[in-house]
């Protein structure tokens, strides 16, 4: 019995009507409240998670495709820090943002800034874990911050330009420009870095556990002006490695 009425308390408050009838003698019209409550957390909570999307769309708009999203995709756990994992995706094929098409990968990086600022906390590799190794045969491990992206359009420009602390007046349009961009939060803050075509193959290949020697030769072969040596030098200043294996 008790697991019956929490499916029919489930239904009544996503919106079927009906269903609590048996609990309740003046039928379950009371549920209005609840459902309004629980679908105005639901937005709250996407709003929260995608604020570069809100930003770009309006909060109106932003509201009203938060509620057909959450309707569709109800919450799995109460944790709803957690929630929103499938809005990208489903942003790809809402019909109202079939025009918009920089809000899928705007949205795929606000969800990467949430996991960057959600993961655990992990030791920085830096230059003087380096001294005496030999690197050719050694994987460097990304930090578990770490959030990688590669666009053939100008979405990391559109992202940081609309983000909650941006400049209202910076512009940016959607061109087909490739670029690249990487999260991470070393310390207390999440950080930002923009990538060369060079730069993301080294550290797609990191996350891909390839040895640095294959890294490395891998890259001078799509990017053969790359400095190898000063590319890695660079990645470890930006703190984007916790260790070698």
């Amino acid at each position: 019995m008790p697991e019956f009425f929490h499916r029919a308390l489930d239904a009544a408050i996503t919106g079927s009507d009906g269903t609590l009838t048996p609990w309740l003698a003046g039928g379950d019209a009371g549920m209005v409240v609840y459902r309004n409550t629980v679908a105005k957390g639901r937005a709250d909570a996407l709003a929260g998670l995608f604020p570069t999307v809100e930003r770009l769309v309006g909060p109106d708009w932003f509201r009203d495709a938060a509620l057909i999203f959450a309707a569709e995709h109800p919450p799995t756990s109460p944790v709803l820090d957690d929630y929103g994992q499938d809005f990208p995706t489903w942003l790809a094929r809402f019909e109202p943002a079939l025009s918009l098409p920089y809000l899928p990968p705007v949205a795929r990086m606000d969800l990467g800034w949430s996991r960057a600022h959600r993961a655990a906390d992990a030791p920085v590799l830096t230059a003087d874990d380096l001294a005496g190794r030999e690197l050719f045969g050694v994987r460097a491990v990304l930090h578990p911050t770490v959030q990688l992206f590669w666009f053939d359009w100008t979405a990391p420009s559109i992202w940081l330009a609309n983000r909650p602390d941006a400049a209202p007046d910076h512009i940016v349009d959607w061109i087909d420009r490739p670029e690249g961009l990487v999260l991470s939060r070393p310390d207390m803050t999440v950080l930002h870095r923009r990538l060369s075509r060079a730069e993301w193959l080294f550290l797609d290949g990191c996350r891909r556990n390839l040895a640095l020697g294959r890294v490395g030769l891998d890259v001078s072969r799509e990017c053969p002006d790359a400095d190898i040596s000063r590319l890695f030098s660079d990645l470890l200043t930006a703190r984007l490695f916790t260790r070698l294996i």
